[in-house]
């Protein structure tokens, strides 16, 4: 089975390309998805966490109050860390999942959709990474225009991930993302197709 990551900095358009592929077909895991299960209430790692920093990051009712938790991580590297050697291994574990049933599914590609693929060292976990890329000013355009981000704050999420061009270098495919989605949808089917080629043994 081949497994494909599938990545790309912020406001790139690596959503619209998963969107495309799960239309043709494709089992996409969700990274963000699989970090919240990770850390539901009566998990492991939700234990852990309520351990570490107790009761200013538990909700009345039980489940875990994220924002508390992010307020926290983000004014402590060694907390960001700390949380990261929490969280990282229980999505490990549940992708682990996802892939042992796509495989007993018989399905000959698995995606994993991850943000920070580069940036948590995860490439050499897969078979092909796919990069969606696009220049910087549109990005900044994209989270300022679509999303309403104050430029500062949207100038500040783009210089925190590592640049794309250092992405391009070490990803197997890029999709460019820098036109009409019209564009970008057209080059996520062609992308597809050489996977499923390459999982065929074509």
């Amino acid at each position: 089975m081949l497994k494909v990551g599938l990545t790309g900095n912020i406001a790139a358009g690596k959503s619209t390309v998963a969107d495309v592929w799960r239309a043709l077909g494709a089992t996409v895991v969700d990274a963000d998805e699989l970090s919240r299960r990770a850390v539901d209430p009566g998990t492991p790692a939700f234990s852990a966490i309520a351990a570490e920093w107790g009761e200013r990051v538990v909700e009345p009712d039980g489940g875990l109050d994220r924002a508390a938790l992010r307020r926290i991580v983000f004014a402590d590297p060694a907390a960001r860390e700390r949380l990261e050697q929490i969280v990282h291994p229980a999505v490990a574990g549940l992708r682990e999942e996802i892939y042992r049933d796509a495989e007993a599914r018989g399905e000959r590609i698995v995606v994993a959709d991850i943000p920070l693929l580069f940036e948590v060292g995860l490439v050499d976990e897969f078979d092909v990474v796919v990069l969606v890329d696009a220049p910087v000013e549109t990005r900044l355009a994209r989270l300022i225009g679509d999303r309403g981000l104050d430029p500062d704050e949207a100038q500040r999420m783009i210089a925190a991930q590592m640049p794309s061009e250092l992405k391009r270098a070490r990803a197997d495919y890029v999709v460019e993302n820098a036109g009409s989605r019209g564009d970008v949808e057209r080059r996520a089917r062609e992308v597809w197709e050489e996977l499923q080629r390459r999982a065929a043994g074509g």
